[in-house]
């Protein structure tokens, strides 16, 4: 799909702020989350998780708990299959220890109970022969030789010697000779950066519900942003067949890319196969934290050269990411992200992957770009300071544009990072006054986007409604946007569509619920289902008429001739063509699969005010505003909500958000009280702008905005509160404690 068919104005109801449909279910508690189904005979599980950063198991003894009175089963890793692919391995030693542990927290072995004080007790009675390993958790640490070796043998063969085994992959992007660019700077500016790994935060712990029968079919049942994906990866590691094993999504209560992939999940299908029951399993907050993924940390090093009014002439960026115990990739994206922005003739951008005793690294909105972005951004309005520079301008003379080359190598489409720019330099924000011991802080962001293997099937029902079948989980209000853009195309009221989420076995295979890719990729497969239902019905009105089938137009709802001379008939409503349909044919139905491409980029601006106390180092933030190109908002409500919430969580990963660990490797603020997210009382309200490039890779014009708006916060943040602080800081987040150290060291 290449061609916009819509142009900004001719929509009826995309673009319009509906009732959401599941609003109703979730203010009543109506709506089903993972914790909250109950089956007969159900037992309860909990999960033995190690008391070490990092340690050998030479043994498990489970008979002590197996003996306990109430106890259905015990698992450990020899429960699951043999696997030979590496990243399959990685996920089942992830959800069950193998042979070493690798971080505190880490799942060693699962019980079946008949309930949940008899599972606990279950855990104690469990005997684990440990041998404790050296641990390290920091990236910098654990990239030098010497560093204790989290796993053997996982290095790709472009890793540089000099790293220690730790160092798992590198990438490097870029064109053009920095060297020669830098020499033409009238000022390089090179800094080093820190960023503490950061939890996504959700409300809703993990949960799931497994039961297995004896002829080995399963139903799974689980809060996630892609039951397809749950149902790969759980049938690998079980060794069942796909076909066999039907998963599906509950309501989500958050996700923001920590639930795309599984923990308790093949643990659970594992006791239930043994006990012969069904099993439940739900993770507590500690267990939340200690063992589910947060996002990386970070250690950055990045160089840039600008002339004196204000042109980059060369950039260099080194990125170090930690993923955890496990390899990972998001050391890629965030390399790739990094200079995005800009419009360079000489760029290079590294990254490498460092594994520590930390738990495997999971999603979180744009996984990768907000600390590379956040690095890159903070020495380009260091750069600007300097030579008393616009921030704005600056980011204006500099910006991709259509036809611009990218860093990370395509030649981009259209796209919207001048109009965001310009907007936010014409915003009142902008021009407005700030007071004493505050700063306003300015930062871009990226985010690629995607579409992915996407299946949709629309069904027209007898009083002429319409039922959307998708398998997609709705984490952001994809359900409203699907039903507003199958109700725009069919020319019939959003109240006359209902879209439901199927089950894997209803539905052809959707990936995941990520990547900003839901709104684009089932949309377009929705349009074009709306699209093929049509044309069926202008087929079933062309027989009543006796005309041919390209004689039948479709406008606002109704089948109509396409001209005089197609014959005097009246239009037919597509209530009419749904009630005599079984005389036409039988059901009509319109269906699409399709792995989607075209999502095109997504840019967004954020503007921050902050007031820094220079006595205590305390941050408000006081003034916020986010300028994001949607392509098309189909839901504006949405749209607005995922640039506020990227925009909040942004906000807690820049000044308070992280991830504290002892000398002994074990996290020590694993739950809400100490680990701090923003709470109203710390937000001022965000507002919002909403540019409308649009995307020619969708019939509407849609861009994926669920991710790029967490990218530009810890930039935009850290840029204010070293203007307002008047001391540059280079470490997240930005707590009161940092904040009065650097004051104080300025003298």
């Amino acid at each position: 799909m290449n061609k916009i068919t819509r142009e900004k104005g001719q929509f009826k109801v995309v673009g319009t702020r509906v009732k959401r449909p599941d609003g109703i279910d979730k203010v009543t508690g109506r709506a089903q989350y993972g914790a909250d189904l109950v089956v007969p005979g159900m037992l309860t599980g909990a999960i033995l998780r190690s008391p070490h950063a990092h340690a050998t198991i030479n043994s498990i003894d489970t008979s002590e708990a197996l003996a306990l009175p109430g106890v259905k089963a015990v698992v450990t890793r020899a429960d699951f299959a043999a696997l030979d692919d590496d990243e399959m391995i990685d996920i089942a030693d992830n959800c069950l220890a193998r042979d070493k542990v690798l971080y505190h927290g880490h799942a060693v072995a699962g019980v079946a109970a008949k309930d949940a004080q008899t599972a606990r007790k279950a855990l104690k009675l469990i005997k684990v022969d440990y041998t404790p390993l050296p641990h390290v958790t920091d990236v910098d640490a654990a990239m030098k030789p010497g560093a204790p070796v989290v796993q053997s043998g996982r290095q790709e063969e472009n890793v540089q010697p000099e790293h220690s085994e730790n160092v798992t992959g590198y990438c490097e992007f870029g064109h053009g000779d920095v060297e020669a660019g830098f020499a033409k700077a009238d000022h390089i500016i090179e800094r080093d950066f820190k960023t503490a790994a950061a939890h996504q935060g959700y409300i809703e712990p993990h949960a799931c519900l497994a039961s297995m029968t004896n002829d080995g079919k399963a139903d799974l049942w689980c809060c996630t942003q892609g039951q397809f994906n749950v149902r790969s990866l759980c049938s690998a590691i079980l060794d069942m067949e796909a076909s066999q094993l039907r998963v599906t999504a509950s309501e989500i209560g958050g996700g923001f890319g920590g639930k795309t992939t599984v923990f308790i999940e093949p643990v659970a299908l594992a006791l239930s196969r043994k006990s012969g029951r069904p099993v439940k399993i739900v993770m507590t907050r500690d267990e939340v934290f200690r063992a589910t993924g947060p996002t990386v940390s970070s250690s950055s090093t990045v160089k840039i050269g600008m002339t004196k009014d204000g042109r980059i002439t060369a950039a260099h960026a080194k990125f170090r990411y930690q993923g955890g115990a496990f390899p990972c990739a998001t050391y890629s994206f965030g390399a790739q992200a990094a200079f995005a922005a800009y419009d360079l003739e000489a760029v290079k951008s590294e990254g490498w992957n460092a594994l520590t005793n930390r738990p495997k690294e999971a999603a979180y909105r744009a996984p990768g770009a907000p600390m590379a972005i956040y690095a890159v951004e903070s020495v380009v309005d260091e750069l600007t300071q300097h030579f008393g520079l616009d921030p704005l301008e600056v980011r204006l003379k500099n910006a991709a544009r259509e036809n611009t080359k990218a860093a990370y190598g395509p030649t981009f489409d259209q796209i919207g990072l001048v109009a965001t720019l310009e907007a936010a330099q014409k915003h009142p924000h902008y021009s407005a006054p700030l007071g004493e011991n505050q700063g306003r802080g300015v930062s871009c962001g990226f985010w690629f986007n995607f579409g992915g293997n996407t299946c949709v099937t629309m069904n027209l029902n007898d009083d002429g409604t319409v039922g959307i079948t998708e398998g997609n989980p709705d984490i952001g209000g994809s359900r409203a946007s699907i039903s507003m853009m199958a109700a725009e195309e069919l020319g019939i009221p959003y109240s006359d569509v209902r879209t439901i989420i199927a089950d894997t076995s209803s539905l052809g295979h959707n990936d995941v619920t990520d990547g900003s890719r839901v709104t684009f990729a089932v949309g377009l497969a929705t349009i074009e289902a709306a699209r093929d239902a049509i044309r069926k019905m202008c087929g079933r009105v062309a027989k009543i008429w006796g005309i041919d089938e390209d004689a039948v137009i479709w406008e606002d709802g109704y089948a109509k001739p396409s001209g005089p001379n197609a014959g005097d008939f009246e239009p037919m409503s597509i209530k009419e063509i749904a009630a005599i349909s079984s005389n036409t044919g039988g059901p009509i139905a319109g269906h699409y699969e399709v792995n989607a491409d075209g999502a095109g980029v997504s840019f967004g601006v954020h503007l921050a005010d902050v007031e820094v106390d220079p006595e205590t180092g305390y941050t408000q933030v006081i003034r916020y505003t986010v300028f994001q190109d949607a392509g098309k908002a189909v839901h504006p409500d949405y749209v607005e909500g995922q640039m506020q919430g990227g925009a909040v969580q942004g906000i807690g990963w820049a000044l308070n958000e992280e991830y504290i660990y002892g000398e002994d490797g074990v996290l020590q603020n694993a739950g809400f009280l100490d680990y701090r997210v923003p709470v109203a009382s710390d937000l001022p309200e965000i507002d919002t702008v909403i540019l409308e490039i649009p995307n020619p890779g969708h019939p509407y014009g849609v861009r994926g905005v669920g991710e790029t708006s967490i990218v530009p916060p810890l930039a935009a943040l850290s840029n204010a509160v070293s203007r307002a602080a008047g001391v540059r800081l280079h470490e997240l987040p930005m707590s009161p404690p940092k904040i009065l150290k650097a004051i104080t060291d300025r003298g």
